[in-house]
């Protein structure tokens, strides 16, 4: 069992940064690949951002690469979305889960709450 708490969201002006933060639970926080997803009101969860194990392997959304960087702390058992060159249409709840797999096929069975992002025009 993971259980994951983010935090960071909040309100920015286009252009701004923030940093997103989720912290794990337990001992086996490096074991997971990890991912940040976000849904807009009235539409699908789809993800931002992933990162492997290691940490040695990242992937980005077409929309985000560029602007957002996905890193990982085992140390602090939290991973990270930095996100910089904000957009009023980065604008949603991030979530981010943890899973298990192989290669490219990441199940994630772990979410976290959520935290809002607002970006102002």
């Amino acid at each position: 069992q993971v259980q994951l708490v983010e935090s960071g969201g909040g309100l920015v002006q286009a252009g701004g940064s923030l940093r997103l933060s989720c912290a794990a639970s337990g001992r086996t926080f490096s074991s997971y690949s990890m991912g940040w997803f976000r849904q807009e009101p009235g539409k699908q969860r789809v993800v931002v951002a992933t990162i492997n194990r290691s940490g040695g392997s990242t992937a980005y959304a077409a929309s985000v690469k560029g602007r957002f960087t996905i890193f990982r702390d085992d140390a602090k058992n939290t991973v990270y979305l930095e996100m910089n060159s904000l957009k009023p249409e980065d604008t949603a709840v991030y979530y981010c889960a943890a899973g298990s797999g192989t290669g490219s096929i990441i199940r994630y069975d772990y979410w976290g709450q959520g935290t809002q992002v607002t970006v102002s025009s």
